[in-house]
């Protein structure tokens, strides 16, 4: 009774190895989701030179040190999450992959699984790649507060990846999946500060930001640059939009 069980983990260590190779054949998801995230960094870290300038605004450091890199992290978990990981599944669903795998051993909740492990470790190294060439690079310090960024880093990506499986969810195909993708990110970016840093923000504007996923994620990986203190308020916001979109997805979310 318990060998079934024991292949569980060698089963879905296969199939997350079958989708890493299928997403490194897909040019647009990895320059999208781990090149473009470090090579805005880059460029505009050295285009504009007062992102290179101390900032009495932010304590002192430099943009680059903190607001840029910050972002640049979370663009790759936001794409990731609101593209990548619903498109490929709504795909799978389209093609009858999912129907078949429910004839098989392998369920496709392994399938399932299997998605998040790879955008889950290709969001890993898309932020460790950024964080080596800031530093390499522009003089960037690897985040003050380590274990707070992963703590951040580690309930962030669960949140967008809850909302993410939402949208696979509830779209019938992958055009309506990549166009409501486009549509709940590029809002969810601004009110993280991606264009308008949130200190800058009315501060109507920025209560709003502080229950959203991407403000409480991205201000608390700017938190854990600068090596401030997490706020409770954020971790909350996060641990409550996982949770919600999390056993919104497990209701929704169909096989076929």
């Amino acid at each position: 009774m318990t060998a079934p069980a024991a292949f569980v983990p060698a089963r879905l260590a296969r199939l997350a190895g079958v989708e890493a190779r299928l997403f490194l054949r897909e040019p647009v998801a990895v320059f999208f989701a781990v090149l473009l995230p470090a090579a805005l960094l880059l460029v505009l870290g050295f285009s504009i030179p007062g992102f290179r300038d101390p900032d009495p605004a932010l304590g002192g450091q430099r943009v680059v040190d903190v607001q840029l890199p910050g972002m640049m992290v979370l663009l790759s978990v936001v794409t990731l999450a609101l593209s990548t990981l619903p498109t490929a599944l709504v795909v799978y669903r389209e093609r009858g992959v999912l129907r078949r795998m429910s004839t098989t051993p392998v369920r496709p909740s392994a399938l399932l699984g299997a998605q998040l492990v790879v955008n889950a470790v290709v969001a890993a190294a898309a932020t460790a790649l950024t964080l080596a060439l800031g530093h390499v690079l522009l003089g960037t310090p690897f985040p003050r507060a380590p274990l707070g960024f992963a703590a951040v880093f580690t309930l962030g990506c669960l949140a967008m990846f809850a909302i993410g499986l939402c949208l696979a969810a509830v779209s019938p195909n992958s055009r309506i999946v990549q166009g409501a993708g486009a549509a709940v990110m590029f809002p969810l970016l601004f009110l993280a500060g991606m264009w308008l840093p949130r200190p800058l923000m009315p501060e109507v504007l920025r209560r709003i930001s502080d229950v959203t996923p991407t403000g409480a994620f991205g201000q608390g990986l700017l938190d854990a640059l600068a090596g401030h203190g997490l706020q409770p308020l954020h971790l909350a916001v996060l641990a409550g939009w996982a949770a919600a979109a999390g056993l919104g997805a497990a209701r929704l979310f169909r096989w076929e």
